[in-house]
């Protein structure tokens, strides 16, 4: 017998079921998926079959009202239905594991984390990269001083067809949370957002995809103040790549670590002051999970790894009464860093971190 009875939440043709938070839970330990939701009747079928649940309903209100569930994975990727969902699972006393990004204001992100807090709720956010243990090599190497003082971190999305504002919410919320990680909570923001070169306006904002709401900009820039006294950056300009670039670049005052995104990301330091292996004849050196320039000893670099990861997490912060590796907290503080473009772009300032206004900051252009 599972120990937790397991609801997924999808909705064929508006975010499907993201990207594995549907299918994970037949490789977590303990875990049953009894049931599942999605207002798409061959969806929904699909779905039932897939993951071979008992029931099926139209409403996840229902499912979660009548089926006696211990975790909900809210899969869809679109983020108008986060917040609702959310607060229907919080409120009903189950924990969660959510596709990200999270939501789309912070005047929803600070509802879905009191009513988590109120009734006591784990929330993990699937990001990934985040629970690759290269990750803590990594910070074992900065710390070990192999790229001396950190100076730095620089980030950019995709940079595909979405570059840019998309690119921003849905690509550059994997990196800020990585600049979290290896650089505190952000304390200010400053950034400028263009539309073909010039500065965005009211009249080129538009319904953005994928539900995230009033969106503009095909270029941006923005410069974080982290909380370790670190520089973070962060830019993307559509149709400028490929994915090429998607990644963080950690730079020191004797060295550069590169990683991209994944559960187990290609990684690379470089010791090298100059930051330029052309000038120095320096080589970048492969970082694993194992070690620097040791072979990466985990054959499994899906995406599904890295859920099960995540998940297992979750079993383990609820059991243990702790918060997730990547929680609601972190998953706020991104919406922080991804709304702070348009209110410093807003207000031709920068802006403190928490920002004092919750809307979001594009229904607020006045020219």
């Amino acid at each position: 017998m599972a120990n937790y009875r397991i609801g997924i939440i999808g909705h064929t043709g508006r975010g499907n079921y993201g990207h594995g938070i549907d299918t994970v839970w037949a490789h977590v330990p303990n875990c049953e998926v009894v049931a599942v939701s999605d207002p798409n009747e061959a969806g929904r079928a699909a779905a039932q079959k897939r993951l071979e649940a008992n029931q099926a309903y139209s409403d996840y209100r229902k499912m979660l009202a009548d089926e006696q569930l211990d975790i909900v994975a809210i899969c869809p990727r679109w983020l108008d239905q986060h917040h609702d969902m959310v607060l229907e699972a919080a409120e009903g006393g189950l924990h969660i594991y959510m596709e990200k990004p999270f939501c789309r204001t912070l005047a929803e992100a600070d509802a879905m984390v009191a009513a988590c807090e109120q009734n006591q709720i784990k929330l993990a956010i699937a990001h990934q990269t985040r629970y690759s243990p290269t990750l803590r090599v990594i910070k074992e190497l900065i710390e070990d001083g192999k790229i001396g003082q950190v100076l730095e971190l620089r980030g950019r999305g995709k940079e595909d067809r979405r570059g840019g504002g998309e690119d921003l919410w849905v690509l550059g919320s994997h990196v800020f949370n990585m600049m979290q990680f290896f650089g505190g909570e952000p304390e200010w923001c400053f950034a400028q957002a263009f539309q073909d070169g010039s500065p965005i306006g009211k009249g080129d904002v538009y319904e953005g995809n994928e539900g995230i709401g009033p969106l503009a900009a095909n270029s941006l820039h923005a410069t974080y103040g982290m909380q370790d006294r670190i520089t973070g950056y962060f830019a993307s300009t559509k149709d400028a790549g490929q994915g090429a670039r998607f990644a963080l670049q950690i730079y020191g005052s004797k060295g550069v670590i590169d990683i991209k995104t994944g559960y187990r990301p290609l990684a690379y330091l470089l010791e090298d002051p100059n930051w330029c292996p052309g000038r120095s004849g320096a080589a970048w050196q492969r970082v694993t999970s194992a070690g620097l320039g040791k072979p990466e000893p985990v054959q499994d670099t899906s995406l599904h790894a890295g859920n099960v990861a995540a998940c297992v997490d979750l079993l383990a912060a609820i059991q243990e009464d702790r918060l997730p590796e990547c929680n609601m907290f972190e998953a706020r503080t991104t919406v922080e860093m991804i709304a702070g473009v348009f209110e410093s772009h807003r207000q031709s300032v920068p802006v403190t971190i928490p920002l004092k206004q919750r809307k979001n900051p594009l229904t607020l252009l006045t020219r």
